[in-house]
């Protein structure tokens, strides 16, 4: 039996030394708890580096959804709408608030939310007397969503958004940075994110009352007392000061990060674009995306093998790929709520892979998932 090589993952933690010194430095100083100088360091060199006025750091980016809608007063009987491709976290955190999520599909120039749906469905609403209370809007695989057009239609219509920029880092939009487009912008440093801190998260602001409010109810909702005193319910969502360390050194990184994924990107590009039936995430002028996952189109049809026979040649050989993200509208947890579909997200579920994108990887491990996508192609 032939031995499987080391595994390559997706999108593994991209570790240095200036990481692990910092660290050290928070535990020798034994500030361990969920506040620390590392703390607020992290939060005013995160506000500094995408260009927003304050930072709140958090245990995880869903902790920072959830924060979000609390601070816009979004509760039950309140619509949300959202991006339905996207991790289930985004619309997670719209029913912790008791609220529902109205989900609308994407298109094919981005991947992400389609503005004339967006457009179509406010109109509706309008029309009703029941417009939405808040949008979600999700920046898919570290691209920006086409906030030049969502935006003035959320503005027409005075409908806060927030930007669920989980993945997106890094990525600008007619030279924004993510996590400015709304009046809340939220990111998350799960271990498979550009920049990690194990679990964590930020949310950003430009209005300090916002900001405020967010750091009093992640810590419990703790009144400025000698003793404890809570006038409202509060969570326990403050980033620890060991893992704000760990922040600090991956954000120093951050250019160098951002510059090797969308490098992996190129390759692969480079690589299978000369194949039948194979297409690339498209990057639509004036975005620039931080690739955070290299993700391709396979036309079962013209290539000769699908998707999954892509996925399982690659897991067959230890190699980790994933289909893109499961809208929500097909998720049985989701099922009951409305969406305004075009196909187009259940086409990119159905046909679109995932291949490993870390900042980490080798150029031998890339050709050798390169080599196995080739030899599928009959």
């Amino acid at each position: 039996m032939t031995e499987l090589k080391p595994r390559v993952y997706l999108s593994p933690p991209h570790m240095g030394p200036t990481e692990l010194g910092l660290l050290v430095q928070a535990f020798e100083s034994n500030w361990i708890a969920p506040l620390g100088p590392h703390v607020d360091a992290f939060e005013t060199e995160f506000a500094k580096q995408v260009g927003s006025a304050f930072a709140v750091a958090v245990s995880s980016g869903t902790a920072a959804l959830h924060l979000a809608l609390r601070l816009l007063n979004i509760g039950t009987g309140d619509e949300v709408v959202t991006s339905s491709m996207t991790f289930c976290a985004t619309a997670n955190s719209i029913c912790y608030q008791g609220a529902t999520p109205v989900f609308i599909d994407s298109d094919r120039t981005s991947w992400n939310m389609d503005p004339q749906l967006l457009e179509d469905e406010l109109v509706r609403c309008a029309a009703s007397n029941r417009l939405p209370r808040a949008a979600m809007i999700v920046d898919v695989n570290g691209q920006c969503a086409n906030y030049a057009q969502l935006k003035p239609l959320l503005d027409r219509y005075e409908i806060p958004l927030i930007e669920d920029a989980a993945e997106a880092l890094g990525a600008t939009h007619h030279g924004t940075s993510a996590g400015r487009f709304g009046c809340i912008g939220c990111f998350s440093f799960n271990g498979n994110k550009i920049i990690t801190t194990s679990g964590g998260g930020m949310l950003v602001t430009e209005d300090e009352a916002l900001s405020m409010q967010a750091r009093k109810l992640a810590t419990q909702a703790r009144e400025p007392a000698p003793h404890y005193e809570h006038t409202t319910v509060g969570y326990n969502y403050r980033l620890s000061n060991l893992l704000a360390a760990v922040g600090r050194g991956q954000l120093s990184v951050l250019e160098q990060r951002v510059t090797a994924r969308r490098g992996v990107y190129q390759r692969y590009v480079q690589a299978l674009s000369d194949l039948p039936g194979i297409d690339f995430m498209p990057e639509p002028e004036g975005s620039f995306s931080t690739r955070w996952l290299t993700s391709i189109l396979v036309d079962h049809a013209r290539f000769g093998a699908s998707r999954e026979d892509i996925r399982l040649a690659l897991e067959a050989n230890n190699v980790e790929a994933r289909p893109v993200w499961k809208p929500m509208h097909l998720q049985p947890v989701f099922a009951k709520y409305r969406a305004v579909v075009n196909g187009v997200s259940e086409q990119l579920f159905r046909d679109g892979l995932c291949l490993p994108s870390g900042s980490s990887l080798s150029i031998e491990d890339q050709q050798r998932t390169v080599e196995i996508i080739r030899a599928t192609n009959r």
